[in-house]
Order: C-alpha cells, then sequence, then structure tokens
C-alpha cells in the first residue's frame, strides 16, 4: 500500500508528465451511449409487439384494481353507458379498520383506520385510491418474483454470484430516471409501465432478505426436518421459509416502502395517483399541497407495513379450531364477513345518497397554508444560522472533499481499487473493480463519477453517523423502537422530491442541500437494518458472551 500511494503520489504531481493517466484521453472515450442508443432502437422496432402483449396481459388485472377504487366501472358507449360505482369511501375506510382489528386487535384497527380516514379528510381519496390500486398488483407481483428469485440463488451459489447479485446491484444503483424512458418506448405511456419500473425498483429487498433468510437458518433446524422424513419442497416451504419470517418479513416490508416512494417518479410516465399531485405542487412551488400529497403517501404506507407485519406474526403464532367442520363460515370469519357486508351496504348507498361516493368537501381540511408558512418562518428567522452551517459546510469540508476527488488521477484510483479488490477477493474480485473503474473513464464521465463519490461517499458517512447509533438504541429498547419506527417509515415512504423544495429553499441549490435530502433517504437502512440485525442476534450467543465475562 505504500508503494502503491507512492506511485499515485507521482502520477498526482506530474500531470505535466503523465497527462494521459490524469485526465482521460478525449479522443479514447468509448461511444457507450449510442450503442446502448442503437439497441434500444432496435428493441422497439423488432420486439415491441411483445413488450406490448406483455402490456396488454397486465393491464387486465391493473384496470381492474383502478376501477375497483377509483374509476368504476362503465359498461357500453354514448347515451346507453352505464357505469357501476366504485366501492365507497366508507366503506374502505371500515374495511381497514376490521383488517387491523382482526390482524392486531383494536389499537391496530384504529391506526389502520385512522390512516384512511386522514386520505379521505385530506381531500386525497382518489389519489390514493389509484395509487393503492397500483401498488395492490405490484407489490405481491415484487414479494412472489423476489422470493423465488431468492430462492433459486439460495440454492445455487453460481447463479447468486454470476448472474443475482450483479442484475440487483444494477436495479438498485441505477437512477429510476434512467430506466423510465425504456419503459416507456417498450411498454407505452400506461399504469404497466410505471407498475414495470416500480417492480423494478421495489423487488431486490425481498430477493436479498430471502437469500439471508434462508443462509441464516441454523444447521440444527434442517438436519431436523431431514430426521422428520421431509422432503425437499416440504423442507422448504414447512420449516425454512417460517424459520426465515422475521427477515422476510423485513423485505416485505421494504417493498411496501420502495413501492410506494416510486409512486412520484412513476406518476412522469402515466401512474397519476398519489405522485402525480407531488409533482404538480412541486412544478408550481406548492410546498404545502407537495407535503400533503407526501403525507397521504406515508399514511398507506404505516397502515399497509403495520397491517402486514401483524398478519405475519399471527401466522407465525397460529391458531388452531377443533370445531372448524361444524361452525359455519360468518362463525370462522367474522371479520371478513362485515367488510364483505360494509362494502356492499356502503357501495350501494352511494348510489343514493353523494357523501357515500365522495368525501363531502365540507368536511375536508388542508394544512398547506400551514406548510408554507412555517418555510417562510423558518427561513426569515433562522436565516443566519442556516447560512452559517451552509458556508462552513461548503468551505472546510465538501469544496476540499470534492476538490480532492475530481482532481483524482483516473489510472491511479483504478490500481489502488483493483489492490483493494485483490486483498479482499483475490484477483477475480480485483479485474471487476478494476474494469468497472477504468469503464467510468473510458465512458467520458470521470469528472462527474468522482462527483457523485464524492457526494455520495459523505452523505453515507453522515448517514452511518446518525443511523447506527439509533439502530443500537432502538435494538435495546421496544419503547424507543416503537418511536422512532413511524419517523423512519415517513422518512423512507415520503418522495424525496416533497423534503427537497424546503431544504432548497432554507439552503439553496447546491452540495449541501443534496447532502441532507441523500442523508434524510439513506439514514432510514441504517436505522432499520442495525435495529433488526442485533434483535436477531441469538440468545445463546448473548449467554455465551456474559459467561465469558
Amino acid at each position: 500500500w505504500v508503494a502503491a500511494l507512492a506511485a499515485v503520489l507521482v502520477l498526482h504531481y506530474g500531470r505535466e508528465m503523465f497527462p494521459a493517466a490524469v485526465e482521460y484521453p478525449a479522443d479514447r472515450v468509448i461511444p457507450f451511449a449510442d450503442w446502448i442508443s442503437a439497441i434500444m432502437d432496435w428493441l422497439r422496432q423488432n420486439l415491441t409487439w411483445f413488450t406490448r402483449s406483455i402490456t396488454a396481459a397486465l393491464d387486465v388485472p391493473l384496470s381492474f384494481a383502478l376501477d375497483l377504487l377509483a374509476k368504476g366501472f362503465k359498461f357500453g358507449h354514448g347515451a346507453e353507458a352505464w357505469t357501476l360505482p366504485r366501492l365507497s369511501w366508507v366503506g374502505v375506510v371500515i374495511v381497514a379498520f376490521l383488517a387491523g382489528r382482526a390482524a392486531g386487535g383494536l389499537k391496530l384497527g384504529l391506526l389502520t383506520g385512522a390512516c384512511f380516514l386522514y386520505v379521505a379528510l385530506f381531500g386525497k381519496w382518489t389519489s390514493s385510491m389509484l395509487t393503492l390500486g397500483l401498488i395492490a398488483i405490484a407489490v405481491p407481483f415484487c414479494i412472489v418474483t423476489g422470493l423465488f428469485v431468492g430462492i433459486w440463488a439460495w440454492r445455487k451459489p453460481w447463479a447468486e454470484r454470476f448472474m443475482v447479485s450483479p442484475a440487483l446491484d444494477l436495479m438498485q444503483t441505477m437512477p429510476t430516471f434512467a430506466y423510465l424512458i425504456p419503459m416507456l418506448l417498450l411498454f407505452g405511456n400506461s399504469p404497466v409501465s410505471a407498475m414495470m419500473a416500480t417492480a423494478i425498483f421495489a423487488t431486490p429487498p425481498m430477493v436479498r432478505a430471502t437469500m439471508l433468510g434462508l443462509s441464516r437458518i441454523p444447521s440444527e433446524i434442517s438436519e431436523f426436518s431431514e430426521m422428520a422424513g421431509c422432503t425437499t419442497r416440504q423442507k422448504l416451504w414447512r420449516v425454512q421459509l417460517p424459520s426465515a419470517r422475521p427477515t422476510l418479513m423485513v423485505g416485505v416490508n421494504q417493498v411496501i416502502m420502495l413501492a410506494l416512494n416510486m409512486v412520484i417518479i412513476s406518476s412522469m410516465i402515466g401512474a397519476g395517483g398519489l405522485g402525480y399531485d407531488v409533482l404538480l405542487a412541486l412544478r408550481a412551488l406548492k410546498v404545502g399541497n407537495a407535503m400533503e400529497a407526501g403525507l397521504a403517501i406515508v399514511a398507506i404506507a404505516i397502515a399497509l407495513d403495520r397491517l402486514s407485519q401483524a398478519m405475519a406474526a399471527k401466522q407465525a403464532r397460529g391458531h388452531v379450531h377443533q370445531d372448524n367442520e361444524v361452525r359455519k363460515f360468518h362463525q370462522r370469519y367474522p371479520n371478513l364477513v362485515l367488510a364483505i357486508a360494509a362494502l356492499l351496504v356502503t357501495t350501494v348507498l352511494s348510489l343514493a345518497v353523494p357523501a357515500f361516493a365522495k368525501v363531502p368537501a365540507e368536511i375536508t381540511v388542508s394544512t398547506a397554508r400551514a406548510w408554507k408558512d412555517a418555510v417562510t418562518w423558518v427561513t426569515i428567522n433562522w436565516f443566519d444560522v442556516i447560512e452559517a452551517f451552509r458556508v462552513t459546510l461548503i468551505l472546510y469540508v465538501l469544496n476540499p472533499l470534492r476538490a480532492f476527488c475530481e482532481g483524482f488521477p483516473w489510472l491511479g484510483a483504478v490500481f489502488l481499487l483493483g489492490l483493494a479488490g485483490f486483498q479482499l477477493g483475490g484477483w477475480r474480485l480485483a479485474a471487476t473493480v478494476a474494469a468497472l473503474t477504468a469503464f467510468c473513464a473510458a465512458t467520458g464521465l470521470w469528472e462527474k463519477t468522482m462527483a457523485t463519490v464524492y457526494l455520495c461517499g459523505i452523505s453515507a458517512f453522515v448517514a452511518c453517523l446518525i443511523g447506527i447509533p439509533l439502530g443500537l438504541m432502538a435494538s435495546r429498547s421496544d419503547r424507543f423502537e416503537r418511536f422512532l419506527t413511524p419517523i423512519i417509515d415517513t422518512l423512507q415512504t415520503m418522495p424525496s422530491f416533497c423534503f427537497i423544495i424546503p431544504v432548497v429553499m432554507l439552503f439553496r441549490i447546491g452540495d449541501v442541500t443534496a447532502m441532507i435530502a441523500t442523508v434524510a433517504f439513506a439514514v432510514v437502512p441504517a436505522i432499520r437494518y442495525t435495529n433488526h440485525g442485533i434483535r436477531q442476534v441469538p440468545a445463546s450467543l448473548i449467554e455465551a458472551a456474559k459467561v465469558s465475562g
């Protein structure tokens, strides 16, 4: 390492002697962007029939969900057309309460019911139902796909190493805007394109959670299932997956959160719903309206997350009724019967009573003005403190780091990262890391790459400084975890655009604003996974540590 660093210093201070090793020659840039454009043109010309067939197939369940929740079913044309109403908002709120009560008791029922009632009272019902319809189809698709891909990757280490992990890295790090245009070209401007983009963004956590959960199952459990005579399929579905349930539920949680976080971006290619409301508000610089729509997304996310966690916990505990055969259906499933009855009665009433069909304007409220006034008050009264913090951070931290990264010789970075890869994983990792680093320079994007590395690096460092201690505190205190969970759920599901605009108003456009927005988004996994990881440490291991002093 001393020799390697010395060589890089020679490159750095000998720029005039080795110019091609410091700045990649412009005449040797690989026209990778042109190649990608040519590939996309070929796909669009030759595979549009196939992608549009997929669009037509996926549009059937998606259109049904959107009509059921938001639009209503229209039959016929012209004057003879007639419409079946969408589900009444009153009935959906009641169903949310009943589902929460059935899964986790009265407290959870009140929480889920309150989340949906909040959406209705703030005038976001139709937009929320459009978003919920998209999520209702996208999330199960992501969970099932992620589960099966994770099982396959866990069983086939070569597939995980050479296919699944690189694909997951690509899906998780590729900026979402980058694949909106391919989605638009291949699948058209429709909610199906938005659903596909959402699936690409939200599936990787489920795959990783499945692989992690299955790999952490104690060997004694697997051996006992074999001794009990389980087949391979029984061992997987009845023993191993239930044993990995806590980690799998973290994956489900992340799928829901990321899918809801994606709605604002997918609204650009036809998703509509709350994401489109946020987009319109931000285009007009209406911070309050954007925050209201963002908080509606948060409310839905919290309700769905708590329901999924409670249902998984209830299934894990199990409940057996020996008289299931003699009891009638409504006695075995009273909450389901009540939910169906509530939906039917309220939806039929909506034909005669407009208040059941649409949330009356008289009972809706708005906090848009309050959000705007709050941002204005902070801007006026805290300007000096904010400006001093911003300037200090820029002058003494961000600018020096940026200058160092952008001036770093590209060949030196390739050499150092290749050396690190060799020491960590051998020649294969060294070649991979060196090739990927050289690719950034060979495509003519070295300066922008280093600007990204600098901003992501310092943001990740700050996010870890904040998130890991908070995750440790949450793992040691159930009360603190209950306090912290709604906050991190809000940060993760609140569209980034919602808090970028207030931050821009307070800190102006620049690296400080970008860092704050990135830290706010990145701190959530640091908290969540630290908490989950500490809580999953086997009790026997902790006892062994205590015994050993």
